[in-house]
């Protein structure tokens, strides 16, 4: 009785499931040719979305002294490193290196964040672009401090994404500014901003994201639209720019350029803004700091705008008085504490 009751329900099994894959095998069969599987975009980029950066909380890290460099009479120079999570999930901590100039005397001082412009890979060095302005402002008692970027110095490897790779530039600088708490001798209070080129299109950026009234010195900076902003400059790349346009092509194909802009945002500026331009400029076009000026002029914002003719992009041969104008600048701006 027992073997009949197991080989009757063997032969169950054996019908059902044979059923079950008659069945399936139609349902398969009399799915449309063209039937596929939806493949998932994570959209990782959105997160670097202005309107989102604004958004998003941001974690300081602690600022790392490092090796001294140089010693002079009223300062001295050291690379300085600092964790950054590029992506605010905290799975992965990078190093961000730099150079950091500190006042000698009593202090404590205010603190100048500075941002360079464009630098090769293969040439730069820690303080390309920023240090001899540095070293000017830390001479007359301003700490001067200029992140390297991801990629750069002895900084971590950047993302290979290059677009990803530029908006955590701005994730890099919005990390730094809630380091700076970290750092002994800062005042507290004092924190003013400047950047050149493209490092002035960071600047520009990084007040649009946190709204915050840094005083900010802007030296020929890249002001014009995403992505027309990184198009200008191709013809300037080895392959004339072919691996930007493929990869950017891309990039709209799953993402509104228009919320990566700065140019959408300058609404959302609250700093004061000194800005120069030289009419010699051959990597910076007057007209575009012409606009700038007269588009934040517009919002009633604070802008006193400089004019140097016969200058060129490093504002050469004006940078002293330049230079002199910014620290009046910084000085006029100085809270008392």
């Amino acid at each position: 009785m027992r073997r009949f009751m197991f080989i009757s329900g063997y032969l169950f099994f054996l019908v059902v499931t044979g059923l079950a894959g008659w069945g399936l095998g139609r349902s398969v069969n009399n799915l449309p040719l063209t039937t596929t599987i939806p493949i998932v975009n994570p959209r990782t980029l959105d997160l670097y979305t202005i309107e989102n950066l604004s958004k998003t909380q941001i974690k300081g890290g602690t600022v790392l002294i490092g090796e001294k460099l140089s010693d002079s009479l009223s300062f001295s120079s050291y690379l300085f490193s600092f964790p950054v999570d590029p992506d605010f999930d905290g799975r992965v901590l990078k190093k961000v290196t730099g150079l950091i100039n500190l006042p000698k005397g009593e202090g404590p001082f205010p603190i100048v964040l500075m941002f360079r412009g464009y630098v090769d890979q293969k040439t730069y060095t820690t303080g390309m672009g920023t240090k001899r302005a540095g070293e000017y402002f830390a001479s007359n008692g301003f700490i001067s401090i200029a992140p390297d970027f991801l990629g750069y110095g002895g900084s971590d490897k950047e993302a290979e994404n290059i677009f990803e790779s530029r908006f955590q530039t701005y994730a890099t600088v919005l990390i730094l500014l809630e380091s700076l708490d970290s750092l002994e001798g800062w005042d507290g209070q004092n924190i003013f901003i400047w950047g050149h080129s493209n490092g002035g299109q960071v600047a520009l950026t990084l007040l649009e994201i946190t709204q915050k009234p840094l005083p900010t010195t802007l030296w020929a900076p890249v002001s014009k639209p995403f992505p027309y902003s990184v198009l200008y400059y191709t013809d300037e790349s080895e392959d004339n720019g072919k691996l930007i346009r493929r990869a950017l092509a891309k990039f709209e194909d799953n993402y509104d350029v228009d919320l990566y802009s700065l140019t959408n945002y300058f609404e959302r500026i609250k700093a004061p803004i000194e800005l120069h331009q030289g009419t010699s400029d051959e990597e910076v076009p007057k007209a575009w700091s012409d606009e700038l000026r007269d588009t934040l002029k517009k919002l009633e914002l604070e802008v006193e705008y400089f004019v140097y003719p016969g200058a060129d992009h490093n504002l050469n041969p004006s940078w002293s008085l330049v230079i002199s104008r910014d620290l009046s600048f910084f000085q006029k701006h100085l809270k008392k504490y």
